[in-house]
């Protein structure tokens, strides 16, 4: 079998070396086939993300001389420190933990499952896989399935983004019916506004300082932009609206928002303020039927479900636990195949040639009775030869565990 995994992640090492240990997809596809050529390397497989570099592969090289490579090839950086070692029984639970999100920095986290099937993807095409790495990623792929299917490990939003959209759907179960008003283009409302747009908000518009900015973010998630002075307008058709700007002041009035509840028919308003200053008057919480919330009460939110997360990845381990012991007793049942055809080929050729001589016997005009006592006698003492044998090298050699599982095989074997 000989799984064996080499790697730093951000649990080892700091963001400022996994960028420079990290591959993109050109650099990828060269090492795995410099690596692939490498002597000890039967297969390879290279995960390279933001959070972790890891070196998946199966023969008899060593940690030590792919940590020589992995240091060569990024030009003789000091990664000893950061690295971890891998293989076996180790490797594959590894394996399964990184598919599952057990592994992740945002525990439970799904986005590594995609990564990981695309480096096996990558690896794939390179020729870079055979049978062992095969069933290792796509035993991983089934496991984390299992674990996404079977346990909350995933159920529960932990980034302000799908906080958000968590929190949305507590006032309105079906975006798909809402219209939403995303205040500002920086990062944050770029990932809300793909969260909204991924649990499918029926219309949304973008309203930015810069509209260029806007307009950039609004053609990817299939918006509208705007410009900031549109807001109080918007705010009559916005049934969410999340703002998050560098503005000194709030953007978002206690009037324009009662006035637009007029014209709305007090409709009500699910507003999210993620800035810091805020950008929604924290008097518009005192309005009816507009529900405001902040970015504290996000993180609240977010650290309950860190805990929720944390009690469904005790379920995931011990889930683990039982998939990794399957796929062990597998790879034994495969490894001990071979043998157990020789086994059975020696048995036959044994039966063939005990019967070839009984009926030698027979045209030699034996007794039928003096033929089947020879068959029996024979076959027993030549079939129960080499297990005894066996049986006597342990006990001469002071191994009783082995004896005694030898002498439980052979009273198994005649009981049946």
């Amino acid at each position: 079998m000989g799984f064996k995994v080499l790697g730093l992640n951000h649990k080892t090492a700091p963001v400022a070396l996994r960028e420079k240990v990290a591959f993109n997809e050109d650099r990828l596809v060269a090492a795995l086939r410099t690596l692939r050529n490498e002597r000890g390397v039967g297969e390879v497989v290279i995960v390279s993300t933001c959070n972790r570099t890891e070196l998946y592969w199966s023969g008899h090289a060593s940690g030590d001389e792919l940590s020589q490579w992995l240091v060569h090839h990024h030009g003789g950086l000091d990664l000893a420190p950061s690295l971890y070692v891998l293989q076996d029984r180790e490797a594959i639970a590894h394996a399964f933990s990184v598919a599952s999100g057990l592994d992740s920095m945002v525990l439970g986290e799904a986005q590594i499952l995609g990564q990981l099937k695309e480096a096996y993807r990558l690896a794939q095409a390179a020729g870079c896989t055979g049978p062992s790495l095969n069933r290792l990623f796509q035993a991983a792929f089934s496991v984390a399935k299992r674990v996404r299917s079977e346990t909350r490990i995933g159920a529960n939003a932990v980034s302000l983004a799908s906080a958000t959209v968590s929190l949305a759907r507590r006032v309105y179960a079906d975006l798909s019916a809402h219209t939403a008003l995303m205040i500002g283009a920086g990062e944050m409302i770029d990932l809300t506004a793909r969260h909204f747009a991924s649990a499918g908000v029926k219309r949304m518009a973008i309203a930015n300082r810069t509209l260029v900015r806007a307009q950039a973010l609004a053609a990817e998630v299939q918006a509208y932009a705007v410009e900031l002075g549109a807001i109080d307008k918007e705010l009559i058709e916005a049934d969410i609206v999340v703002a998050c700007t560098a503005s000194p002041v709030p953007l978002v009035t206690k009037r324009a928002t009662a006035a637009a509840l007029r014209q709305r028919r007090h409709r009500p308003i699910f507003m999210v303020d993620l800035a810091v200053p805020r950008d929604i008057e924290p008097a518009v919480s005192d309005l009816q039927d507009v529900y405001l919330f902040t970015i504290d009460d996000l993180q609240q939110l977010i650290e309950q479900n860190l805990k929720q997360r944390e009690l469904a990845a005790d379920d995931a381990k011990l889930l683990l636990e039982e998939e990794v012991a399957r796929f062990l007793a597998e790879a034994r049942a495969r490894d001990a195949g071979p043998a157990i055809r020789a086994l059975r080929e020696h048995a036959a050729g044994i039966r063939a040639h005990t019967v070839e001589e009984a009926r030698r016997m027979l045209i030699a005009g034996k007794s039928s009775d003096e033929v089947l006592e020879y068959l029996a006698h024979t076959l027993t003492n030549r079939l129960l030869h080499a297990p005894t044998q066996a049986l006597r090298q342990a006990a001469e050699s002071s191994d009783p565990v082995l004896a005694g599982e030898i002498a439980r095989l052979l009273i198994e074997a005649r009981e049946r």
